[in-house]
This record gives C-alpha cells, sequence and structure tokens, in this order.
C-alpha cells in the first residue's frame, strides 16, 4: 500500500537519539538486504513527521543515502529506494530543504538521470521536483550542467511520472528571459506540445490532466518573450496548432485551473505581438475566460488570478478595455473585490477571518490594477469606474495601505484615472488625492516612485486645481531630485513633471505674476548646471522634455510681458545657445530638433534676448538652412522664428530686416510661398508681412 507523504499532518510517534541511532547504524550494515530493509524502515518513519525527518538529518542520513545512490554497485532497489527517502525529506521544512541543497543532492540526482533504469531515474526526479518547487529552489543549479535540460527533454515522454516531474521542474526553473532561451534552443515546444493533447493518467489514485503540467511551462515561457511566443503560435501537434489546442483547453467542461493557464498562456502570447488583440482566440476565449474567473461563485484565489492576468491582457489595447468594460458586468464584479469581506464575521468564524484577511489585501490589489487598465484610454470608461460607489473612497485609502502591492495598484489606478481632465477638476480635488500622493512620495522604492510620480506630471497639469497646494507642499523640490536619479524613468517623470508645472496660458497680470513666480522657483532649485547637463541626458526622452522646460520657462504668454524671457537670457544666455548649437548640430530626431527651434522661436519674442540669435552669425545661418530642410515640420518651425526676428513693431525691427535681407532670408521666405504645406504658407506670409 502507497503512503502518501503529508508533512504538515502531527505524528505523535517520535523515536528518541536511541531509535535514531539504530537505524544509523543498520544504514551502515554489511548485510545489504538488512541495509535495504531499514532504508524502507526509515521511509515509513519519516513520512508525514517533520520532527522525524529534522531529527533524522541532523544524525546524517543524508550523507549515507547519498552514498547508496552514486554506488553504481549497489543494488537499483536500494538506489531507488534512497531517493525516494530523499524526496520525503524535502517535502518538510524550507530548511530541510537547504540542507538537502547545501549537502549537494541536487547535482548528483541530476546526475543519476542518465540512468537506465526508470524507476530510479522517477525517485530521482520526484525528489528534485519537491526542491525545486519549494521556496529555497536553487534554480541556476539546473542549468549549471549545459547536458542535463536536453536530457530531461530527452526522456520527458517516457511515463506520466516523467511527464509531471520534469514539466514542474522546468515550469518552477523557468525564471529569466536567458531560462526561456535555453528552453527553447534545447527544444522544449517540440518535446512537451504532444503533451497538451495527451488523454489523462492516473497518480495516486487522483485523476488528473497531464495537460496541466505542461501548460504551466507554456506559460512560463511565452511570458514577455516575442520570440518564444511567436514560435508557441506557430507550432502545431498532429495538424492542429497550439493556439487552438489551447483554446480546447478553455472550455467550461476542463478544470478551472486549465482554463486558466490556457487563457494566460494566450493573453502572453497576445502580449507578445504573436496573436493579435483582434483574434477571435482573445476575443471570443482568453477575454471571456478571464473575465469569468473573476466572478464571486470563484475561489479567491481564481478571482485574484483572473483579475490580474485580465489587466494584463488589456492594459495597452484600447479596443479589449471597451468590450471588458461592458462585458459581464465587470466593473460592479470588480468593486466587490474592493469591499471584500462584506460580512460580518463572529467569533465562531476565527479560521475564516484569518483567510479572509490574508487575501482581502490580493483582491483589492487585483481589483485596481483592472481598473487602471480599464481606464488607461477612454474617457467614457473612466467615468463608469469613478462612478463606481465608494471607489474614489478606496484608491486614495489604497495609498495608505500597508501592504506594499495595494499601495502600487492604488498609484497605478490613480495614474489611470488622472489622464482625465473632468476628474482632474472634480473626483481629485474632492478626495484631495495629492495629499497622500505626496507622502507616498517621500519614502517610496523606485517602482512606486516612477508611477508616482507619472501621477504628478498629470496633477500638475495647468488647469489641475491640485497644482498650487502641491507647489506650497514642496513639488519643486522632490521633482528636481527625481530628475538626478540614475533610473531614466525617473529622470524623465521629474523633468517632465517640471514642465508642466512651468506651462502657462494667456492669463491676467497677477496670475502672470504668480507663474514667473514658479519659473524662478524650478531655475533656482534645478540650477542651471543640472539643467544644463540633462540637455546632454543620452535618454532622447528625457532630452525631448528637458527642451520642453526650457521652452515654457521661456515663454511670454501673455504676449505684453517679455521681461521674463530677457531676465533668463540676461542670466544664462551664453550658456543657452552653446547647447541649441549642440543639439543643431548633432545626430538628432527631428522632434528634438523641431523643439530647439521653437525654443529659439521664443528667445526671438523676448525684447533683448533676440540679441543672442542675431550677434549669432552661425545660429542664423542654421536656421535658414532649416528654412529649406526636407522636413516641413523644421521648415515651420525656423520661418516662426524668423517671423519673430522681422517683427517691425518692435524696436530695432529694421536693422534685423535689413540684416537678415542680406543673408536671403526674404528670397527663401518668397519661394517657399509654393509649398502646398497651408500651414508653413501662413508662416511664411506674415514673416514677408514684417518686411518694409
Amino acid at each position: 500500500m502507497m503512503l502518501m507523504d503529508t508533512s504538515d499532518m502531527i505524528c505523535d510517534t517520535y523515536p528518541g537519539d536511541m531509535v535514531g541511532r539504530e537505524y544509523m547504524e543498520n544504514l551502515y550494515g554489511e548485510d545489504m538486504d538488512r541495509v535495504l530493509h531499514s532504508v524502507v524502515k526509515l521511509k515509513n518513519a519519516v513520512i508525514g513527521n517533520n520532527k522525524q525527518k529534522f531529527h533524522m538529518m541532523s544524525l546524517g542520513v543524508v550523507a549515507r543515502l547519498l552514498e547508496f545512490i552514486q554506488n553504481e554497485r549497489a543494488a537499483v532497489g536500494l538506489r531507488t529506494e534512497s531517493a525516494i527517502v530523499l524526496g520525503s525529506l524535502a517535502k518538510g521544512s524550507q530548511a530541510n530543504v537547504k540542507r538537502l541543497v547545501d549537502s549537494g543532492v541536487v547535482p548528483i540526482l541530476l546526475q543519476c538521470l542518465n540512468n537506465s533504469n526508470l524507476k530510479f531515474v522517477e525517485g530521482c526526479l520526484r525528489c528534485l521536483r519537491s526542491i525545486f518547487t519549494s521556496q529555497a529552489a536553487p534554480v541556476d543549479l539546473l542549468y549549471t550542467d549545459p547536458g542535463v535540460v536536453p536530457h530531461m527533454l530527452d526522456i520527458v515522454s517516457q511515463s506520466p511520472t516523467t511527464q509531471e516531474c520534469i514539466c514542474s521542474i522546468l515550469a518552477q526553473c523557468c525564471k529569466t528571459s536567458e531560462h526561456q532561451g535555453l528552453l527553447y534552443s534545447n527544444g522544449v515546444i517540440e518535446s512537451l506540445a504532444p503533451l497538451l493533447a495527451s488523454k489523462m493518467y492516473k497518480v495516486c489514485s487522483h485523476r488528473l490532466w497531464v495537460q496541466m503540467p505542461a501548460l504551466r511551462v507554456f506559460c512560463v515561457i511565452t511570458y514577455m518573450n516575442q520570440i518564444v511566443s511567436s514560435a508557441v503560435a506557430s507550432a502545431s501537434v498532429s495538424e492542429r496548432s497550439l493556439p487552438d489546442l489551447l483554446v480546447e483547453l478553455c472550455l467550461r467542461d476542463k478544470s478551472v485551473e486549465m482554463q486558466m493557464s490556457s487563457a494566460k498562456c494566450l493573453t502572453y502570447m497576445c502580449r507578445a505581438n504573436a496573436l493579435s488583440s483582434q483574434d477571435s482566440k482573445i476575443v471570443y476565449k482568453a477575454l471571456p475566460t478571464l473575465i469569468r474567473m473573476c466572478k464571486k461563485d470563484r475561489s479567491l484565489e481564481e478571482r485574484v488570478e483572473g483579475a490580474e492576468t485580465l489587466a494584463y491582457l488589456i492594459e495597452v489595447d484600447l479596443e479589449l478595455q471597451r468590450i471588458a468594460s461592458y462585458s459581464d458586468h465587470l466593473i460592479p464584479t470588480l468593486s466587490e473585490f474592493l469591499r471584500y469581506p462584506s460580512t460580518q464575521t463572529t467569533v465562531m468564524d476565527l479560521k475564516r477571518l484569518d483567510y479572509d484577511m490574508k487575501h482581502s489585501h490580493e483582491l483589492k490589489a487585483a481589483a485596481l490594477m483592472a481598473f487602471a487598465s480599464l481606464g488607461a484610454n477612454d474617457e467614457d470608461i473612466r467615468k463608469k469606474i469613478i462612478e463606481t460607489e465608494n471607489l474614489m473612497d478606496h484608491v486614495v485609502c489604497g495609498l495608505s495601505d500597508p501592504v506594499v502591492r495595494v499601495r502600487l495598484a492604488a498609484v497605478r489606478c490613480l495614474h489611470s484615472l488622472s489622464r482625465s481632465v473632468q476628474q482632474l477638476r472634480t473626483s481629485f480635488q474632492d478626495h484631495a488625492v495629492w495629499k497622500p500622493l505626496m507622502k507616498l512620495l517621500q519614502n517610496a522604492d523606485d517602482d512606486m516612485l516612477t508611477v508616482a510620480s507619472s501621477t504628478l506630471c498629470n496633477l500638475l497639469l495647468e488647469f489641475s486645481p491640485s497644482k498650487e497646494p502641491m507647489l506650497e507642499s514642496g513639488a519643486v523640490d522632490l521633482l528636481c531630485d527625481l530628475t538626478k536619479r540614475d533610473d531614466p524613468a525617473l529622470r524623465l517623470n521629474g523633468i517632465w513633471a517640471l514642465m508642466n508645472m512651468a506651462f502657462q496660458v494667456e492669463t491676467k497680470n497677477m496670475a502672470f505674476q504668480a507663474e514667473q513666480k514658479v519659473k524662478s522657483q524650478i531655475l533656482a532649485a534645478l540650477g542651471t548646471d543640472q539643467l544644463f547637463k540633462l540637455l546632454s541626458d543620452p535618454d532622447v526622452n528625457v532630452l525631448m522634455k528637458t527642451l520642453g522646460l526650457l521652452r515654457n520657462l521661456l515663454s511670454n504668454k501673455p504676449s505684453f510681458f517679455p521681461q521674463h524671457i530677457d531676465h533668463i537670457m540676461g542670466m544664462h544666455g551664453q550658456q543657452i545657445m552653446q547647447a541649441i548649437v549642440l543639439i543643431l548640430e548633432g545626430e538628432h530626431t527631428i522632434e528634438v530638433k523641431e523643439q530647439t527651434l521653437c525654443i529659439l522661436a521664443n528667445i526671438s519674442d523676448g525684447t533683448t534676448a533676440k540679441d543672442f540669435i542675431m550677434a549669432n552669425d552661425d545660429v542664423l545661418k542654421k536656421i535658414t538652412n532649416y528654412m529649406i530642410h526636407a522636413n516641413v515640420r523644421l521648415q515651420i518651425a525656423a520661418t516662426f522664428c524668423i517671423s519673430n526676428l522681422v517683427w517691425n513693431e518692435e524696436e530695432g525691427a529694421l536693422e534685423r530686416q535689413m540684416k537678415l535681407r542680406d543673408m536671403g532670408v526674404q528670397k527663401l521666405l518668397q519661394q517657399l510661398l509654393s509649398s502646398s504645406d497651408t500651414v508653413l504658407f501662413d508662416k511664411v506670409k506674415t514673416a514677408l508681412q514684417q518686411f518694409t
């Protein structure tokens, strides 16, 4: 009769030191039949008894069992039983697993997989499965010997046990893109694809599908891997494509775990662009399956996994977001996650209460992530989410949740909803979301900072009521610090938020003076050295937003207040012009050069600031060259700059017109009148009208 190893069970029979030593003495006897008998007795003694396992390991039983396993002259029965005992020991505590790993069990068992005896190999695989599926799994040991993975794939089809164990090991040991590449290059798809079409087999008297272990492998190898996902999408078994097989495994007559894993695999292939987001396998099978997994009749674990996978599937696709938003009451269903547990718990339900508390934070995080994905792009969906009862209260509370996952999910949800101008002016202001957000930013790690600072960018837009109180709470200093981080994403968010902060619209005198105060505050906190350092940042996105900040700092809105440009150029004009020349001469994108020309246009709108351009023949020559550039956007920006320089209502306009006429600018403008681009034509016409 086969005994199951349930190590969490309590066993009252615990042998003392004398009994333990007797086991050890028998293991060192010369009668190998008695030794084998002792190993079998030891196996029965340690099954389900963690105390016994710990005691026997303390007496050094692992070393003796490894001797038997490595001894090729020993009877295969003894070696097999020794491997089974080690497997039982591996099902104990994490400390036991660590002791086994430290004893060198893994390399020895991996080497033993080359043995020709199937039962012995299965015993070794079961032990390896127990070790590799533990929290202390030594994943890298599987890849130390380059021959191990190919051999495992060669023997995977020998029996149901080899199939289940090898697939479980590979699924647990695929943690990085390098691991995915190694498995793919060794033929994991070809070796495991047939298992997806396999029949049932019997293990421990329970009927299990052989597809499940293989499905887990396909999930981990396709996650965020375009090459592997494309290979899986094009693979087939018996003239049936793997995606079609995955669709079959999503059917409701399959187990919930199988439906979930199949939908996850399809999701990962979709996100890796191996399947179109509009493919019927995604729209009519993966998406509905994941939405169904969020329903109240599913277990808590299934609801969490379903919502998290759904969030990932629809995260970047507007059409999937729209379909999901009106499918099967998804938004009300997800809102129930935030209210879990919804019933009062009595003293009689303490066990249930403990269970609920452990899972409530996972449900909240999953729901907030799903809401973040749903509302990422569509204003109508955001409105439906916001109108969900008490949702903003849950989001704001989530920002202060003791669980990091919940805080991060709440920030992501807030970031998604903050893309709505209407919500920034209403719900965000009503709930003062900027307060917990600013508090969260004080001691956040980089992952949290990245998302939170992205949200901050939106809250600092000129139409956001949160802008002014955030400025008073030290937002400028916080953002300037972000621009000095090593992580380009944090530098980008920091400079982006500063750019938004420095933006101004046509406004009245008092408001304008307040905006100029903000600009001065930004310049003082950031410092010119850091500003010009960012203008040479290797990340093009950081460079673009830094140019945007400089453009906003050098803005003369309203036009009857040009002093601020003159003030900034008076202090930093030479450095600014040097940076502009370097960018215009460098190998930069059209977008970068267009933004740089727009800065020159702003400078040329100043009273004294335009002298920095007129006194620099090299810059003037560059502007004229861009007037005849092949890209119309650069032509427009350069022409706008010329228009500001020759504006005839400003002092010194005649002298500037004469110099530019001598440089051939007026003739160039006349040539550009033949342009078919209406925007360029209007700019050229306006500039020509200024010449007197």
